[in-house]
């Protein structure tokens, strides 16, 4: 069974928004669309930019990293664009105002 650990609370991450947060010795890029929560991996692999800071494209599922325009798919992880380029997706859990994820 997974391992969920608390991130964050719901009242920290508006919609449309992405943050960093710590799992262990992981930076995990949170999102909130719409009240969806959504876990990547924070480094991009083109360059190691930050994922977490990028524009959060709500009406596709995307995100867009900040330093050089990479975009992916905040479901998957996957690029719409290449789909080679990719980074680590987590699984999201909701406890009431708690937002969770899990590296497993």
């Amino acid at each position: 069974m997974a391992e969920f650990i608390k991130v964050a609370q719901t009242s920290e991450l508006a919609s449309g928004q992405g943050m960093v947060v710590e799992v262990g010795d992981r930076a995990v890029a949170l999102f909130n669309v719409n009240g969806e929560y959504f876990a990547l991996d924070n480094v991009c692999p083109h360059r190691g930019g930050p994922v977490g800071e990028g524009y959060v494209d709500c009406i596709n599922g995307t995100v867009q990293c900040p330093w050089h325009g990479w975009t992916f798919s905040l479901a998957s992880g996957v690029s719409p664009v290449n789909v080679l380029a990719n980074v680590e997706a987590f699984d999201v859990q909701v406890e009431g105002d708690e937002i969770k994820v899990s590296l497993e």
